[in-house]
């Protein structure tokens, strides 16, 4: 071989070494983008979701006490950083406060008529969801002594019955159920919301009561629950509704959301609330 092939030779192989190593620098380089531009996407998504946290505070109606406290409690764990409070009352009472001012961020009424209060007032709240429905039961005292069996069982003079006040939900209902059965009843009391009704049972301060049957589940064995028909034209629907003036409207988002998830209507179902 000659010194000039031999010369040509050595400069084909150094610029062989040097192609390759050009070609390994820009992969290095290719795959370095592309993990920063992955990063990037990462980062970006994390950032579209942002960690819930603080407190998010629900006004809701006194049947949902039970329920509404074991899905708060659930919500918290899914979102570490987040507090879930609770204000349960009458409907009305809970409207009258939102009305009046209160600061809360979700509204779960017993009724629709009760959440129309809020909406009505303008910017009050965004359109409400019914998530659950409820049904009216008598709650008797435990083994039902008296022996009610009906409805109209309650116009029994020597009963001495509680009735929610007709503003409640819970009242509104057991008066349509009357009303439809041509029935009239004068209890010995009108009580502010179901939990009061159903306690005047407990307390043994009264024979019995027209309350929810999630109330009478919930109870257990302090009082015994007897079903009657006219109920079923006495449903109510339960919407709830997101505030517009939510001091922490995404956590109150996510809160809606969950109660209306397969998992929040589990908790619901089983407590006794009907679909919706």
């Amino acid at each position: 071989m000659t010194r000039s092939a031999r010369r040509t030779r050595r400069m084909l192989q150094v610029t062989g070494v040097g192609a390759v190593a050009l070609l390994t620098l820009s992969a290095c380089s290719s795959s370095d983008s592309d993990s920063g531009s992955t990063k990037s996407g990462s980062s970006a998504s994390s950032a579209s979701s942002p960690k819930l946290s603080g407190t998010v505070t629900v006004f809701a109606a006194a049947s949902l006490k039970e329920s509404f406290t074991t899905l708060g409690k659930q919500f918290e764990k899914a979102h570490p950083g987040t507090h879930v409070t609770f204000s349960f009352g009458g409907s009305d009472t809970l409207a009258a406060q939102i009305t009046g001012g209160a600061p809360a961020d979700v509204f779960a009424s017993a009724s629709p008529k009760t959440m129309k209060i809020v909406t009505d007032k303008k910017d009050n709240a965004t359109a409400p969801a019914t998530f659950v429905r409820n049904q009216l039961e008598i709650a008797t005292l435990p083994g039902n002594p008296d022996k009610v069996s009906s409805l109209k069982a309650l116009t029994n003079k020597d009963l001495k019955v509680v009735l929610c006040d007709k503003t409640v939900p819970c009242g509104a209902a057991a008066q349509k159920a009357l009303d439809a059965s041509k029935l009239k009843l004068t209890p010995v009391s009108y009580e502010e919301d179901v939990k009061a009704a159903l306690n005047k049972v407990v307390l043994k301060e009264a024979d019995a009561a027209v309350v929810y049957k999630t109330d009478v589940k919930a109870a257990g064995d302090k009082v015994e629950g007897v079903d009657f028909p006219e109920s079923a034209d006495a449903i109510n629907d339960y919407p709830i509704a997101l505030l517009k003036n939510a001091p922490n409207a995404e956590a109150a988002k996510a809160f809606i959301a969950f109660v209306q998830s397969d998992a929040g209507q589990k908790v619901l179902n089983e407590a006794g609330f009907l679909k919706p």
